[in-house]
């Protein structure tokens, strides 16, 4: 299943498509969909003036895993009127990134899809910022019966995959505290599923792995299991721009605990290391570079939702997965000008079951090409399409801010 925070945040990217709609309006010159600075397509106004407004606007799912899909979500901005006044005054200086220390605003979702796999959720999510941003919040959940295939874990890789089928139920959570005036925060985090897992179809398991192994994967697969965690996380963060930083540092690690006592049927720990690399290399050049490493400590195999897999454009989700991932991509950016760029990009990553046998895995490889147009200037939001190529797969992406999460 797709970690909450890039659902919650892919809901974003939603305007575009809202976006597109509406620009036959702003060529007509209503003020909320055109830039009062250079005279251009921008939705700022339109996301101010309606900052409690519910805004319904079509979602696309572009991953293979899925075959693809549409769903419906609905929007809502939280603003004060103090926070408005503050990017109104942004939105009208002469400094075109005026706006780009400003906090964003809170953000409520609900969603729903289906894809071309027969798979389908629904839920919702809120990303809060109170106390002038001192205290950071984002949390969400859902219900999804998603139809998605294992390919095997670590250096175990099947010519044929297992169909899985998973009914599940899932809460996510993180709380973060801003450490006096430094860019260090401290929190907690949780993370719940409760799921029914089964197959479709076993391929041809039986025939290429041994007896033991498969009697294991089809207990993991045929079962209703609950893994429930609690644990921390420590950010450093100095990012010029939440949604679409041009420079900065993003580094995320996190611990939790999954344990029979707060609910868990398995027992386990799992370590995140995530980092967010920017840099202005001139007035037009911008290099950005993820690091993203993962570890679920185990005394075996954990069902397929709850396994790390590697997070690259251009590979489905959970297509490599192993108790031990790690993955890095690098992105370079050419602004043409204020509201236009183009970038390309690369990334490797790998998988195993446990981290003495990472040097032997297979290295995974991705490339691609992608264009952001500036659709909010004054919440510093871009919007763009990447096309990615992966080992098996060539796949596209709507793109709201950077790629990379939050």
């Amino acid at each position: 299943m797709m970690p909450i925070n890039q659902t919650l945040f892919s809901m974003i990217l939603a305007i575009f498509c809202l976006s597109l709609n509406t620009m036959a309006i702003a060529q007509n010159g209503n003020s909320q969909f055109y830039d009062a600075l250079d005279g251009r397509f921008d939705v700022s106004g339109y996301l101010s003036e309606n900052a409690y407004g519910f805004l319904p606007v079509p979602i696309i799912i572009t991953d293979p895993a899925v075959d693809g899909g549409l769903g419906m979500v609905g929007l809502f901005f939280h603003e004060t009127e103090e926070e408005k006044e503050q990017r109104l005054k942004a939105m009208q200086s002469a400094d075109r990134n005026a706006g780009k220390h400003l906090l964003p605003p809170s953000v409520s979702a609900v969603a729903g899809a289906y894809t071309g796999n027969n798979s389908w959720f629904v839920g919702g999510g809120h990303m809060g910022f109170f106390k002038q941003g001192r205290i950071r919040y984002m949390g969400g959940g859902g219900y999804g019966d998603i139809n998605l295939d294992y390919y095997g874990s670590g250096n175990i890789s099947l010519d044929r995959p297992v169909e899985l089928k998973t009914k599940a139920t899932a809460i996510f959570q993180t709380l973060k505290f801003k450490i006096k005036d430094s860019s260090w925060f401290v929190g907690a985090s949780q993370r719940y599923i409760s799921a029914n897992v089964s197959v479709n179809s076993f391929g041809n398991i039986e025939n290429v792995l041994p007896p033991g192994f498969v009697e294991e994967l089809k207990r993991l697969f045929n079962t209703d299991v609950t893994t429930s965690g609690l644990g921390y996380n420590i950010e450093f963060d100095t990012r010029d721009n939440f949604f679409s930083p041009h420079t900065g540092y993003r580094y995320t690690f996190e611990q939790l605990w999954f344990r029979e006592q707060i609910g868990s049927d398995i027992d386990y720990e799992l370590y995140s290391l995530q980092g967010l690399n920017y840099w202005a290399l001139s007035e037009h050049w911008r290099l950005a570079v993820k690091i993203d490493t993962e570890y679920a400590r185990s005394d075996g195999l954990l069902p397929p939702f709850a396994t790390p897999a590697i997070n690259l454009r251009g590979i489905p989700a959970m297509r490599y997965q192993g108790n031990f991932v790690a993955a890095t991509e690098a992105e370079l950016t050419w602004q043409i000008d204020s509201r236009w760029a183009v970038l390309g990009f690369g990334g490797i990553g790998r998988a195993s079951n446990s981290p003495d046998e990472f040097s032997d895995a297979p290295s995974r490889v991705t490339k691609g090409l992608g264009f952001r147009y500036q659709i909010a200037r004054r919440y510093g939001l871009d919007m763009g399409i990447d096309i990615a190529r992966g080992p098996e797969d060539t796949v596209f992406y709507i793109t709201a801010g950077t790629a990379w999460g939050r």
